[in-house]
This record gives C-alpha cells, sequence and structure tokens, in this order.
C-alpha cells in the first residue's frame, strides 16, 4: 500500500480529484451530515470550518466524511478491482501480519497529550433529527481480554453524554463479553477509542473472526507490512499510532445510562435504552488533527460492514461448499441482512448447503440467495432475473423461524428472527441440457456503442 494514515489517504484522493474542500462555515448540526450524505459515492468532503452551539469559536479542527463512498474507492483503497475485494480479504484475514509497537517519539498520535479531556472540543456531528445529541461515529474501539490480554478492535456508536462521558451501544459481540468479563470481576474495561484512521484499518476492525483474534494482523496483511501500534498513557492498550486522535478511557462496571435514539444503518432510529457508560481518562492527538465522521445509513456506512464481512463470509462458505466463488452483501440489504453467493454447482444439494453456511456464520443475516457463475451477484436485476427464471417456491425457498437475528433490525422481535434461504441455480438434471441457455447476441459485448453514434 502507498499509505498508511487518513492523511495519506486524503492525499490520494485529493490527486485524482475525489476530495473536495468545503471552505464555507457549515453547522455540525445536521448540515454536515446533509451535505456528506449528497456527496456520498461521488465525492469525498473535508469541512474545514464545521461551526457548532459546543463548538469553541475559532475552532481549527477540519471534518472529512465519505473516504470510501463506494466500491470503486474501498478497492483502491485495497488495491485490487472489485470483483476481487472478498477474495483479497480472505486471504489477509487467512495470513495476518502481526503488529509492531513503536515508541512514543515515532507516533504522531502522540504529539499532543491531555489528561483533562473536553470533548466539546472537538467538531462532533448531530447527524439525524431524532438522534440524542452528538455522536462519534468513525470511532475505532481497541480493547483487551481482561484475562488473556489479547486485542479486540470493532467500531461502536458513541453519544456524548457531557465533557469527558460517552454511551456506547454494545451488541452482544466481542466487546460485549470482554466488557460483561470485567464487569462481573468488579472492573471497569480499558478501551481506546481511534478516530481518524485509513480505510484499512477501519476495514480491518469489521472482519469475521473468533475471540482472541487481532483485527490488527489483518490490517498488516493489506499493507504488506505490520500496522505501526503505540501504548497508550492512562490505558494498557496499544493503537494504531498514525491516527489523528485517541481517546483513552474505560467502561465502568454496573453503570447504564440513557443511549440514542440514533439513527443507524438500516435506516431506522435505534430505539433509547440504559446502557453502557465511558469514562475517558486522556486524549492524544496529532497537531492540528483532522475528525473523521460516517454519515449513517451512507453507502460508506454499509459497505464498510459488507466489504469485510464478505471476506471472512467467502471463507466460512467455500469451508462448506468448495465450489463457492463470491459473495456480496447487497448495499438494498443494508449491508448486512442480505446475501447472494455465487457458486459453480458440481452436485445437487450444494446450494442448500451453501445458504445453512452463510446463514450458520452471522447472525446478522435473514436472507440468502444463491446463483450460478453466469449470473452478476452485484447486478440486483441479474439477481432478481436468476430468482424469476430459476427458482420454484415450493422446493427451492426455505424459511426457518426463531433464530437469533440483529437487534437493530426493526422488523425483528429483540433479535428473534426468521431466516430465508432461495436456491436460485439451474438444476444438476438441466445443466446438460439448453433449457437454461441463457441468450446472447455473438459480439455484444465488444461493441462500443459512443463510435456508433459520432
Amino acid at each position: 500500500m502507498k499509505y498508511k494514515s487518513l492523511r495519506e489517504w486524503m492525499g490520494i484522493l485529493e490527486q485524482n480529484g475525489i476530495l473536495k474542500h468545503i471552505t464555507k462555515e457549515v453547522n455540525l448540526e445536521f448540515e454536515l451530515a446533509a451535505v456528506g450524505k449528497k456527496a456520498c459515492g461521488k465525492y469525498a468532503l473535508c469541512f474545514d470550518h464545521p461551526i457548532g452551539k459546543n463548538l469553541p469559536l475559532g475552532n481549527k479542527i477540519p471534518v472529512v466524511t465519505g473516504l470510501t463512498g463506494n466500491r470503486k474507492m474501498f478497492a483502491q483503497a485495497m488495491g485490487v478491482t472489485v470483483d476481487k475485494m472478498s477474495e483479497h480479504f480472505a486471504d489477509a484475514q487467512s495470513h495476518p501480519i502481526q503488529p509492531v509497537i513503536v515508541d512514543s517519539k515515532s507516533a504522531p498520535v502522540k504529539e499532543v497529550i491531555i489528561k483533562d479531556v473536553n470533548l466539546y472540543n472537538l467538531p462532533i456531528p448531530i447527524h439525524h433529527e431524532k438522534d440524542n445529541g452528538q455522536y462519534i461515529t468513525a470511532g475505532v474501539v481497541v480493547a483487551k481480554n481482561p484475562v488473556t490480554g489479547e486485542r479486540n478492535v470493532s467500531i461502536h456508536r458513541l453519544q456524548v453524554n457531557d465533557k469527558n462521558h460517552l454511551g456506547v451501544l454494545l451488541l452482544p459481540r466481542h466487546l460485549m463479553a470482554l466488557q460483561r468479563m470485567a464487569e462481573k470481576a468488579g472492573q471497569p474495561l480499558e478501551i481506546a477509542i481511534c478516530i481518524g484512521l485509513d480505510p484499512i484499518v477501519l476495514l480491518s476492525s469489521q472482519a469475521i473472526v473468533a475471540m482472541g483474534f487481532d483485527e490488527f494482523g489483518i490490517a498488516g496483511a493489506l499493507y504488506g507490512k505490520p500496522i505501526e501500534l503505540v501504548k497508550g498513557e492512562t490505558v494498557d492498550i496499544e493503537y494504531p499510532a498514525h491516527a489523528e486522535i485517541v481517546l483513552e478511557g474505560k467502561i465502568l462496571p454496573n453503570v447504564r445510562k440513557p443511549e440514542g435514539p440514533f439513527g443507524e444503518y438500516p435506516k431506522y432510529y435505534g430505539p433509547q435504552k440504559n446502557r453502557e457508560v465511558v469514562e475517558l481518562t486522556c486524549m492524544v492527538s496529532r497537531n492540528n488533527p483532522i475528525f473523521q465522521t460516517i454519515v449513517p445509513a451512507t453507502d460508506e456506512h454499509t459497505m464498510l460492514g459488507a466489504v469485510a464481512r464478505e471476506g471472512g463470509l467467502l471463507k466460512i462458505i467455500q469451508h462448506s461448499v468448495p465450489t463457492t466463488k463470491a459473495v456480496h452483501l447487497t448495499p438494498g440489504g443494508t449491508g448486512r441482512y442480505h446475501l447472494v453467493i455465487q457458486i459453480d454447482k458440481k452436485n445437487a444439494g450444494e446450494a442448500k448447503n451453501a445458504i445453512f453456511a452463510a446463514l450458520g456464520s452471522s447472525q446478522e443475516i435473514k436472507h440468502v440467495v444463491v446463483v450460478d457463475t453466469d449470473v452478476d451477484i452485484f447486478d440486483p436485476v441479474d439477481v432478481n432475473w436468476a430468482i424469476a427464471t430459476r427458482c420454484q417456491a415450493d422446493k427451492d425457498v426455505f424459511i426457518i423461524s426463531g433464530a437469533c437475528g440483529n437487534k437493530l433490525d426493526p422488523s425483528s422481535k429483540d433479535g428473534l428472527s426468521a431466516k430465508m434461504g432461495i436456491d436460485a441455480t439451474i438444476p444438476m438434471a438441466d445443466k446438460a441440457t439448453n433449457k437454461f441457455h441463457r441468450i446472447q447476441i455473438p459480439g455484444e459485448k465488444e461493441i462500443d456503442l459512443d463510435s456508433y453514434l459520432l
């Protein structure tokens, strides 16, 4: 990779004409998110002069968003083509390169150290109409297993409660398990919240891995060299040395306060509930840091989870069905709930085995469609065509009731969800016939229409 920090990635985007600077004043309350949402997928934006009622006059910290707003930008960040992203990420996950620890003098994020943390000095936006205040949305949380010391890296929404406290949403995943372990022992769980990171670290944090797997190893494999980490000032945590801002702190045991509502990736509000609280103990940053936000429910948000998950899913499904060629978590399925699997079917029943493997691999997946290799899994029209012409509902669709789903899915009952699988592949008995042979015009793909319209 030709970059190892947010700034270097921004430089590449700027050279390519993708990053645009907004020089006028833009309000942190709704306006910044609205502009960012409009631009997402077209341009990355740097708001040079954000303003807000809690922000001090003369704020010098810019806000960036939309830095990976479409699949092509993610592919560029990974150094591959769009169709190779899942395979490339899966390979990195299989061959991690462990991080290295550098001293504070070699870590740009340690240029400024502030022990009296005041979140109101940061340009933290309010994104949606009914959000319960300012939210950090691009904060990568680093924690350690309180028993084994193994690192965990993940992203969580973080609500500003006051100048040095945050509310955090913990779903039934690794960080919640670590927090419960610490809480059971009557101890806080130390964490570091890293803001202002390049796409490689953000993607790695979203990998589907077992407890104890260090996601920073995936980042190293994607970089082609170890990611550099630095030890915290007030916590026994190592975090990216090239981050823009890191908030050190701890999740308090047996403390719950109202968090939410908050507009989430399914394009609905996650409800308000009493949730865990983070107390901040230190803030470190670069000189003249850059604040990063991800506007929720935009393509940047949904694809961040989708691209990384696809790599893990591909590995898992291939273990069960080796003929699996590719997977795609669709944008319309929020990048979480709808999965399309492409297989080169050799035996009857392989499609259903792929569906079972997918549903068992992630509680978030609700609907799985399996198609043949002649179907473009990134084209919703092509996938819909396969369902329409190769599927009979009475034998090719099955439904599982009462499975564990995602609590942010408003159609679930507190996470209890139905699952559906659709086999839209050609029956093996018809493989050798012309019954499902797609029509085509010889030379059609090579035609350059513009050359005929001159």
